[in-house]
């Protein structure tokens, strides 16, 4: 089978926006929120094998906190294919070294992609559709691909693409020149994008020839590749956080979009879950549940055998994992992390973390 991509799993998080299930050892992309069985990350990859065509070409760069979870969620993945990063410093480093360590290995023309281990895809189909089209446009000349999320409301939570001049067809599907990138505007912003029709939302997901990316590097981010170049790893200490987006994405004269309609979800939050399962039940129940008069509930026991039960109650996220029981009116969902961040001040609730 001829190589056509080297698949990178972006696989980081701090494990806040699903907690109490999410745990700094166990982030989102650990947990299965489908009903699938298969873990986010799990989920990932094995969207990505056949496109890699075997386990040997597919990796992963994530924290030191969380790498043997990983090699315990993907044990046939080489350990040499996980990359460690010391400390987090964004998606630029992570973009950058990972780039560079696939370039020793394949050689700088090969392609890759940048896919986050925690989004929900729909349809595997059109998304293999979807990613080979981008492949061709990376072989057809030198570009940085990223796919945009053909939006259905004006969120605020998402980057949006502006796309321009449409430069052709891949896999009968249009591929346009990026005119710029736009970071979580305003309701009347992305709701005024939106009625353009030129815009999309910035899935996170890249695909380029490592030569491309690297050159661009050079050009926009010397200091950090020459670090990363140099010391590998070794280099994390003294980098700036920065995503790939500020680094390079809003300065390159190489990026393009493609459109992409294939189902998806970055389950942000609890809410997420809701958007991918609730269909015309009463509740979401991911556990037993028993209710009166519960409306528009999101119900989550990580133990079968614990039973929550909820009488009159309206738009609220309930979740039970082990000591500790959340509830929260599902409008305050974001403010998970704030809590999160609290624990840090008691020692004596760290172990919740």
């Amino acid at each position: 089978m001829e190589l056509k991509l080297i698949p990178i799993i972006l696989a980081g998080g701090k494990g806040e926006r699903f907690w109490p299930v999410s745990r700094l050892k166990r982030p989102k992309q650990f947990l299965c929120l489908d009903g699938s069985g298969r873990s986010l990350l799990q989920s990932t990859a094995d969207r990505l094998l056949d496109l890699a065509g075997g386990w040997e070409n597919l990796w992963v760069i994530t924290s030191e906190i969380i790498a043997e979870g990983v090699q315990e969620q993907l044990p046939n993945l080489p350990k040499s294919n996980i990359l460690v990063e010391p400390q987090g410093r964004d998606t630029a480093a992570a973009v950058a070294w990972a780039t560079l360590e696939v370039a020793k290995k394949y050689g700088e023309d090969v392609v890759v992609g940048f896919f986050p281990s925690d989004h929900w895809i729909g349809d595997v189909a059109a998304y293999n559709k979807t990613l080979n089209a981008a492949v061709q446009q990376a072989l057809f000349k030198p570009s940085i691909v990223t796919l945009g999320i053909t939006p259905n409301q004006p969120a605020t939570g998402y980057g949006y693409i502006e796309q321009g001049e449409k430069q052709g067809y891949f896999n009968q599907l249009p591929v346009y020149q990026v005119i710029r990138f736009t970071e979580k505007p305003d309701q009347a912003t992305a709701k005024s994008f939106i009625e353009t029709g030129n815009f999309s939302w910035n899935s996170g997901m890249f695909i380029f020839q490592a030569k491309v990316v690297l050159a661009e590097l050079a050009k926009y981010a010397p200091q950090l590749l020459h670090s990363l170049a140099e010391k590998g790893r070794d280099a994390y200490a003294e980098l700036e956080k920065e995503s790939i987006d500020y680094a390079l994405m809003e300065k390159t004269q190489l990026a393009y979009v493609l459109p992409a309609n294939f189902g998806w979800d970055d389950l942000g939050d609890w809410n997420g879950v809701e958007r991918l399962l609730k269909g015309d039940q009463d509740n979401v129940e991911l556990g037993t549940h028993i209710s009166k008069n519960t409306q528009d509930a999101i119900i989550y026991a990580s133990d079968r055998d614990e039973v929550i039960v909820t009488i009159g109650l309206k738009d609220v996220v309930i979740v039970r994992d082990g000591k500790v029981t959340l509830v929260v009116d599902k409008n305050h969902t974001q403010d998970i992390k704030e809590i999160v961040k609290s624990l840090h001040n008691h020692a004596e609730l760290k172990h919740l973390l």
